[in-house]
């Protein structure tokens, strides 16, 4: 006799039930399995998957959870780094509000954020646009306007720091063309911001080049030979037709943007420490300089909370204000 074993579930009860096929003229066996089983069985995969989940939910509380919580405690107490710390209430954020610099650095990264934002969007979408599959070794290209991104930041830095100082390559080259010598970039009021948000726009923009990309791949080629069809010009087809259809990828890529930007910290802090004086000193560096130099962690602790504060404020506006551009369909 040959049985061959089956398993179904009744839809309304949900109960396994066992069925044995025997061969023909043999009398069929139905044994429904036991209803303690099904609990101890849920019951035990449930602990196998809180195993598997525990190394990652144990290091974001450890290393995520834990200090965020613990930086709001801080930011209401006086807590030099070495010393008896004592609770404040708001004090700390009294005295960040009544501070001069903390008003120009925000003055200064909001500086930042309005140039850096606009031009790394640009400058990735254009490119993305530019790189359609009419473009021969587009794949190269790709590849090497993505190398910035993945180059370690330090090393861009000290790239472009002998790119900007005096008798350096922009220095030489005006010098040999105009006979004239370039502004010292990273020592004058003027000209330090600027120079800080080029290096940071050549160094960022491959991220979201190739999320554009992507996205305009994913353009069905229908739409574009429809709107050709009717007459439009490239510039219409790109707005009318292209545009639409990424920009959720635009959403997403101007929200992080705009997310990283608030924090710079790297650019500024390697290439001009801040300067020249305060006007290239961001909310950040104002934040590191206040609880490792100035050993003031409550009054660090604060100035994060601020920053986060601004970030979460601008991340809700735009969420609230991408209904009416951005299209999921």
């Amino acid at each position: 006799m040959t049985a061959v074993t089956t398993q179904q579930a009744a839809p309304a009860e949900e109960e396994v039930v066992t069925v044995k096929v025997a061969a023909p003229g043999t009398a069929i066996a139905v044994d429904e399995e036991p209803e303690a089983r099904r609990p101890a069985e849920v019951g035990r995969r449930s602990w196998w998957g809180a195993a598997f989940a525990a190394p990652h939910s144990i290091g974001l509380a450890l290393f995520t959870v834990v200090p965020i919580v613990a930086s709001l405690v801080v930011s209401f107490m006086n807590w030099p780094m070495i010393g008896g710390h004592t609770w404040t209430g708001l004090e700390n954020y009294r005295r960040l509000f009544d501070d001069p610099i903390f008003w120009v650095v925000v003055r200064n990264t909001a500086e930042y954020v309005i140039l850096y934002v606009p031009l790394n969007l640009v400058v990735s979408l254009g490119l993305a646009a530019w790189l359609t599959p009419r473009i021969r070794h587009r794949h190269i290209f790709r590849v090497l306007f993505f190398i910035p991104t993945i180059t370690p930041l330090v090393a861009n830095v000290v790239v472009w720091r002998m790119l900007y100082q005096p008798d350096g390559l922009i220095d030489a080259t005006l010098q040999s063309t105009l006979g004239e010598h370039a502004p010292n970039f990273l020592a004058d009021d003027t000209w330090a911001m600027f120079a800080v948000v080029a290096m940071s726009v050549w160094a960022g923009f491959g991220y979201n080049m190739l999320i554009f990309s992507a996205a305009l791949d994913a353009v069905p080629d229908s739409q574009i030979e429809a709107a050709q069809l009717d007459g439009a010009s490239a510039w219409r087809t790109f707005w009318h037709v292209k545009f639409p259809a990424i920009s959720p990828s635009i959403f997403f890529a101007t929200m992080m943007t705009l997310i990283t930007s608030f924090q710079v910290f790297t650019q500024p802090f390697l290439l001009t420490k801040g300067g020249p004086g305060t006007e290239t000193e961001t909310l950040v560096q104002y934040i590191y300089n206040t609880g490792f130099q100035n050993q003031q962690l409550g009054l660090a602790s604060a100035g994060a909370w601020v920053l986060f504060v601004i970030i979460l404020g601008i991340t809700a506006v735009q969420f609230l204000g991408q209904k009416r551009w951005v299209h999921y369909e």
